[in-house]
């Protein structure tokens, strides 16, 4: 059966502008990390991308290395963009990265304009696509200059596989580094991508205010912590869940559902229900409410937690008293 895109989808969506750019970004994103591989039922990533599209989501998230094996991800997405999205690529925002291992040998990793490229070009072919709208390099690179890997960022917006450039889990100086060469190459960054969650508050040590001053977005990973932010594992570890699968690149470990972890994550879903929230969506609209982040990334199994989650973007707003309660609970 043909599809046919919901024609109110743009009437509910909340977009934001990324940084100083021209671009906005639906503020709930769809990423491809996990459950788009070969492994995974293709009916049902394809059931996914369009119930996102179908909600306003426009941004797909994607890198060279996701899925599994690595690279499945872009060629499922490829599919599933010629069967069903052929004629909306323009409504669509679609991001790719290179910056971990993908191929043996001293050219398949990290941040050298020969990998980069290379990758990028793999990438293109994967997903059947021109050129890509946002094109990352993945994670710093300890032993490539760093004008070297921000040359090849300008370079691909040069040959026109991208339209813009943005930088992921890189600190705050390294990020204003790479801002300054980027402006001077006259191909700016407009987008960040950094791990953060209520576990994982890394960035606001310094990054957010260098984004903000930068003029740079900024849209999160993991704002569920792969899903332990959620009630899927307050009554034990289910067979189905992303933990108990061992999925690896990447994926969150048994080990990582602590007593301590899930006791914490019990308190702050007393208080997600008291604001008439799923623990989902108020620990999404925690990281959305700072004005600095321009879209937050989830990653789903199945078409319904994508109408769950962006339910979040109905109440972003939070009390002194409920942010002070949850640093007293995180603590």
């Amino acid at each position: 059966m043909s599809y046919s895109p919901n024609p109110t989808r743009y009437d509910s969506m909340e977009y934001r502008r990324c940084g100083n750019s021209g671009l906005k970004l639906s503020a709930v994103s769809l990423g491809l990390w996990h459950n788009f591989g070969h492994i995974d039922p293709f009916e049902n990533c394809r059931a996914i991308l369009r119930r996102a599209f179908d909600s306003g989501i426009t941004h797909i998230d994607l890198a060279n290395n996701y899925g599994q094996p690595a690279g499945s991800a872009e060629e499922n997405f490829g599919r599933i963009l010629q069967k069903d999205f052929r004629d909306h690529r323009d409504e669509l925002i679609i991001s790719s990265k290179a910056g971990y291992g993908m191929w043996p040998g001293p050219y398949g990793d990290w941040g050298s304009k020969k990998y980069l490229v290379a990758s990028l070009d793999q990438s293109l072919k994967r997903m059947n696509l021109d050129y890509v709208d946002i094109f990352y390099h993945h994670r710093p690179d300890p032993e490539t200059p760093l004008e070297e890997t921000m040359n090849a960022l300008d370079l691909i917006v040069r040959q026109g596989k991208a339209l813009y450039v943005g930088i992921s889990s890189y600190q705050p100086e390294e990020t204003k580094k790479a801002s300054d060469i980027l402006k001077r190459l006259g191909t700016p960054c407009i987008i960040h991508q950094p791990k953060y969650s209520m576990f994982e508050r890394w960035i606001e040590n310094g990054l957010t205010d260098v984004l903000g001053n930068e003029g740079i977005g900024c849209i999160p990973f993991s704002p569920l912590a792969q899903g332990l932010l959620t009630d899927k594992y307050l009554d034990g570890i289910p067979q189905s869940s992303r933990a108990a699968r061992h999925l690896g690149n990447g994926a969150m470990e048994e080990n990582q559902i602590t007593e301590e972890n899930i006791s914490k994550v019990r308190q702050l879903n007393e208080l997600a229900k008291q604001r008439g929230q799923s623990l989902a969506q108020m620990s999404l609209a925690w990281v959305i409410k700072d004005p600095r982040i321009t879209s937050v990334l989830i990653g789903v199994s199945k078409p319904d937690q994508i109408t769950d989650s962006i339910k979040c973007l109905e109440n972003y707003q939070f009390s002194d008293e409920e942010i002070a309660k949850i640093d007293t609970i995180l603590k």
